[in-house]
């Protein structure tokens, strides 16, 4: 795996999803990090993932990658090379007690193999992005289904702010927010992530204590 310097995730960025938690729409884009660590890439293996911790929940998502630090004015193209297709795997319930007591989400978010990455493809600018839908399939069944152009804070936006508060440049990629239809997983599902009818990774999740 090339080497990936920050990985930064957007909370919240599509409403249905906001909704199916019973969270408000954010005003503004809601930013979490996870470590470096937390990366897993998609080979059709086997990915370990915490069994003991409640529910463990999977979240389908864009994943773009940055060539170049982000200034005012650049094009879409200037700065992303590369997009990939993610699963942001979310501990939910600890999750919920995390916020319940106004701690931070880490926990919950940046354990081992949280981090799933599809091999990355070029990026051929926004306009191509919306004209498939992205994929989440569980033993067969598609589980969740969305399209860029159905975020809250669209990629310029979410450049825009994450340079603003906390710097961007070559080697950081960005997980731009999930669809609704998150759901937890078992042990031994088989997870397949699709850019409209082509699979672009596949891997079993192996749930242990």
């Amino acid at each position: 795996m090339e080497q990936i310097r920050n990985i930064y995730c957007v909370g919240r960025n599509y409403r249905l999803h906001a909704a199916e938690l019973g969270n408000d729409v954010p005003k503004k884009p809601m930013i979490f990090a996870k470590p470096t660590h937390a990366l897993a890439m998609t080979n059709g293996q086997e990915i370990a993932l915490p069994g003991t911790r409640g529910e463990l929940h999977y979240e389908a998502e864009i994943v773009v990658h940055i060539a170049r630090p982000y200034e005012p004015g650049c094009a879409l193209e200037q700065v992303i090379d590369k997009v990939a297709l993610g699963i942001d795997f979310t501990l939910r319930d600890v999750q919920s007690e995390l916020k319940s007591a106004g701690h931070p989400w880490l926990l919950a978010k940046g354990f081992k193999n949280s981090a799933i990455l599809t091999p990355f493809q070029p990026f051929s600018g926004l306009s191509a992005l919306q004209q498939a839908d992205f994929s989440l399939h569980k033993n067969g069944e598609q589980v969740q289904r969305g399209n860029i152009s159905d975020v809250i804070f669209d990629l310029e936006t979410i450049l825009a702010y994450v340079e603003e508060h906390f710097g961007l440049g070559a080697g950081d990629i960005i997980y731009t927010g999930t669809p609704a239809g998150v759901g937890p997983v078992a042990d031994g599902d088989v997870l397949t992530l699709k850019w409209g009818d082509e699979e672009r990774g596949q891997f079993t999740a192996r749930l242990k204590g």
